[in-house]
C-alpha cells in the first residue's frame, strides 16, 4: 500500500505509549505498519514498556536508520524471526483450529510442566545461563550504535529497579540490548538485568506504558496510546487459571490507570481556570485497543509466538488503526479522542 499523500498543513505530530503484552505485541506491530504508512503522521516521543519496548526500539531503530519503510521492514524482520524460533522451541502453547479466542486453545504438555515448575523453582535454578533468545534477535534487528546517536525520535523504555521499587526510564544514549532486556524481564523467567550496580526487572510493574515522559520530554500534547492489556471483562473469573489472569491484567494496567488519573485532573482543572494554560499543558489522549478480543485470550497466550497468531494479531492491529486514523485524524492536535473517564476511571 501507499502512503497517504501529506501536505505541510496536514502533517500530525504525536506521541506514542506501548503497552507491554508478550507477544500480544504483535497487534502493536500492526498498528505501528499502518501508521507508519501515513506519512501525516510524524513521531515525536515514543515509550514502550516490556515487548511495547521492543517495538519501540525497533521502530526507532528503523526510523534512524532508513525512514519509514525501514522501520517497517525491521519490525517486520524482528516479529518473523520471533516466529521462527517458536516453531523449534517444545514450551511454546499450540493453537489449533480458529485463533483469537474463537476456538480452543491446547497447550502442550511441555509448556504445562514449565509453567508448574516455575512457581516453585526461580530462574536461578531453572535457567541458571539465563538464555534468553530475545537477546539474540534484537541484537540481530537493531544496531545500538546507530540508535544512540540517532535524534530522529525520543525514546523512552521503562524498568523497575528490584531493590529501590522505583521506576528507570531508560532514554536514547542509554538504550543498548541491556536496557531492552532490562524492560522486559519477567522476573519468574529471567534473571534480574544488571546495569551499572542496579537489578531491573520488568518495567510493567511501575510503568505499562509510562506517560510522564512523553508529557515532560517532548513538545507534543497528543498521546497515542496502544492498549494489550484489556481493562474491563465480560465476566467475573471462577477458574485458579482465569484468576491468575485477570490478577495478571489488574497489575499490569495499575500505572496506566493512575497515570491516566492524574491526567484527567490537570486536564479539569485547566479546563476550570485553576491552571495557567501559559505554565501547564493541556494533553489530548487518545488510544487504539482491541478489548473484546484480548479478553478472551489467557495470560499463556502471551508466550505463543505461532506464525498464524502474531500474523492474526498484526492484521487487527492494521485494521484497528487503520478505522482509528479514519475516524479521529482531524481530532490530533485539537481535542482527546478518548473519553478518559469513561475508559480508565
Amino acid at each position: 500500500m501507499k502512503p497517504t499523500p501529506s501536505s505541510s498543513n496536514s502533517i500530525r505530530r504525536i506521541n506514542i505509549a506501548l503497552q507491554g503484552g508478550g507477544s500480544h505485541g504483535a497487534f502493536t506491530w500492526g498498528v505501528l505498519d499502518r501508521l507508519l504508512e501515513d506519512s501525516r503522521i510524524e513521531i515525536d516521543g515514543i515509550s514502550g514498556t516490556s515487548a511495547g519496548a521492543m517495538n519501540a526500539t525497533v521502530l526507532a531503530y528503523g526510523l534512524a536508520s532508513g525512514g519509514r519503510e525501514a522501520a517497517r521492514r525491521a519490525l517486520e524482520a524482528f516479529w518473523h524471526k520471533l516466529a521462527e524460533w517458536a516453531r523449534f522451541s517444545p514450551l511454546q502453547p499450540t493453537w489449533m483450529d480458529r485463533m483469537m479466542g474463537r476456538g480452543n486453545m491446547n497447550l502442550s504438555p511441555m509448556w504445562l510442566m514449565f509453567d508448574y515448575l516455575t512457581r516453585f523453582f526461580s530462574p536461578y535454578q531453572l535457567n541458571p545461563c539465563n538464555v534468553n533468545p530475545l537477546r539474540d534477535m534484537l541484537s540481530n534487528t537493531v544496531d545500538f550504535n546507530v540508535l544512540q546517536n540517532s535524534s530522529s525520535i525520543k525514546l523512552f523504555l521503562c524498568a523497575t529497579n528490584v531493590l529501590t521499587g522505583r521506576i528507570r526510564i531508560f532514554t536514547n544514549r542509554e538504550i543498548g540490548i541491556e536496557a531492552v532486556m532490562a524492560s522486559s524481564c519477567l522476573p519468574h523467567l529471567f534473571q534480574a538485568v544488571e546495569i551499572d550496580g542496579e537489578y531491573y526487572w520488568d518495567g510493567g510493574y511501575m510503568g505499562n506504558p509510562p506517560i510522564y515522559p512523553l508529557i515532560y520530554e517532548t513538545d507534543t500534547n497528543d498521546v497515542l496510546i496502544i492498549r494489550l492489556n484489556p481493562i474491563r471483562i465480560p465476566d467475573v473469573p471462577n477458574t485458579a487459571q482465569e484468576i491468575l489472569d485477570r490478577v495478571n491484567t489488574l497489575s499490569f494496567n495499575s500505572s496506566l490507570m493512575r497515570e491516566m488519573r492524574a491526567v484527567d485532573f490537570v486536564t479539569r482543572l485547566i479546563d476550570e481556570g485553576a491552571l495557567d494554560r501559559t505554565q501547564y499543558r493541556r494533553m489530548f489522549i487518545h488510544s487504539i485497543d482491541a478489548e473484546q478480543e484480548m479478553a478472551r485470550l489467557g495470560v499463556s497466550s502471551k508466550f505463543s509466538a505461532d506464525r498464524k497468531f502474531i500474523c492474526e494479531l498484526f492484521a487487527l492491529g492494521r485494521e484497528r488503526a487503520d478505522a482509528w486514523l479514519k475516524a479521529n485524524f482531524d481530532a490530533l492536535g485539537q481535542r482527546s479522542s478518548t473519553d478518559i473517564t469513561k475508559t480508565f476511571l
